[in-house]
């Protein structure tokens, strides 16, 4: 039976139990955890260090082609505490230099699969402990960005392999990097292009709908999944204008690229999505799907393995 709601004839205060929330939450922060995924030389240290507006980390990749290669995938970490109006995130930037790199990339993504899983095993040790922590640290992955090469043509296989793991155990967002080497057409026909390969290797990425969501909020998700893979452009520089306005981007012998115009690129696109609009749901979701996913294998497997004894010693 459902309950009734009713209206109190006198104000109680209870509502107030939002602010008294945002205040905890305020004192303890927030925590995001972004990988990149992608070859060297496509600007993915750039692109997060223009997504957070400060140097967040230096490029891991290769400065040229005759630089030798990484012999395997290497994780590289970078931590820092951004603070934006009294909110404090704790951002963690996981760099994967090595990936696709190499003549051979068979299972080069293995490394990646490896800690984004030991970081889930990390969690879940220190959840099950008998005196386990009141706020247990997350270093778990809260989102991929995967840079696509804008090579006009497509996935290639080694785009495919790796994406249709990921997707299984990780929020992936799919970006096409140095989108300023593609006209406007080109880049329209390869989205195009690129959709179609998601639909048939049934690719699905970050964001997902649930039944908990608004019509406003399911627009939403739809209004973002057609504009994936965002084609974007990142710049550090700031680049006054003939009109006294400053910018970020760059100057070539064929003009002024701004980062932040949509008739160029699609970065704020992904900026207000990353952090004005979904950060909490990349959160809530590497939690409640993916962990959860993640945490239901190991204590089914640790359940039967533990029954499995039983019937040994039984047996003996």
């Amino acid at each position: 039976m459902a309950s009734q709601v009713v209206q109190p004839k006198n104000y109680v205060g209870f509502d107030t139990i939002t602010t008294q929330i945002e205040n905890r939450l305020l004192k303890r922060g927030f925590e995001l955890n972004v990988m990149l995924v992608g070859q060297s030389g496509l600007g993915k240290s750039t692109l997060v260090n223009t997504l957070f507006a400060t140097h967040l980390v230096d490029s891991n990749g290769r400065k040229s082609t005759f630089e030798p290669v990484e012999r395997t995938v290497e994780i590289k970490s970078t931590s820092q505490i951004l603070n934006e109006n009294n909110v404090n995130l704790k951002l963690n930037v996981i760099d994967t230099p090595g990936f696709g790199d190499q003549i051979n990339n068979d299972k080069c993504w293995e490394p990646i699969l490896q800690y984004i899983k030991e970081q889930n095993s990390t969690y879940l040790r220190k959840e099950l402990t008998a005196q386990r922590e009141r706020y247990i640290p997350d270093t778990r992955v809260h989102c991929v960005l995967y840079f696509i090469q804008p090579n006009g043509k497509g996935l290639r296989n080694l785009d495919i392999q790796v994406l249709s793991k990921l997707t299984t155990v990780v929020n992936v967002i799919p970006v096409i990097a140095k989108a300023d080497t593609l006209t406007t057409e080109e880049r329209t026909k390869f989205k195009s292009i690129l959709h179609t390969q998601f639909e048939k290797h049934d690719l699905n990425f970050f964001p997902y709908d649930n039944e908990d969501l608004s019509e406003e909020e399911l627009t939403l998700n739809q209004d973002i999944r057609s504009l994936l893979p965002f084609a974007v452009i990142g710049s550090e520089n700031e680049i006054s204008t003939i009109d006294g306005q400053v910018i970020r981007g760059r100057r070539t012998r064929w003009g002024l690229i701004n980062v932040e115009d949509v008739t160029q690129c699609e970065f704020v696109y992904l900026r207000d999505f990353l952090t004005r609009t979904h950060l909490h749901d990349l959160i809530e979701t590497t939690s409640v799907v993916h962990y959860e996913t993640y945490r239901s294998k190991q204590l089914i497997a640790l359940k039967e393995k533990n029954g499995q004894r039983v019937s040994n010693a039984t047996m003996q």
